[in-house]
């Protein structure tokens, strides 16, 4: 029998020096709620809302189609926020290469 909570899953990335957490929600009968986050920003999974992420002036990057943090290193941004544009992150950028920014 499975346990009537969600299994969160905590992993640190170091990708050129630079350390971020990214964090792993299951979610029953769904893909898993994914964020990774660094020391000025953080990319969102699909669930999330890059709106909500821009009225509150946040470093934010949406990606979609994702299952894993490794899966979400190498996706395609869609969407950012007005402050991830004055970081140089915009749609169309892959994750891995805007660690850096984040």
């Amino acid at each position: 029998m499975k346990a009537p909570y969600s299994t969160i899953s905590v992993k640190i990335i170091n990708i050129d020096n630079k350390k971020l957490v990214g964090v792993e929600i299951e979610l029953p009968n769904a893909p898993p709620l994914i964020i990774l986050r660094g020391d000025k920003g953080f990319v969102m999974c699909g669930y999330l809302d890059i709106k909500v992420a821009d009225k509150l002036g946040l470093v934010a990057a949406r990606v979609t189609g994702v299952k894993s943090i490794d899966e979400m290193l190498e996706k395609e941004i869609v969407e950012v926020t007005s402050k991830a544009s004055e970081h140089g992150i915009l749609p169309g950028m892959k994750v891995r290469d805007i660690i850096s920014k984040l």
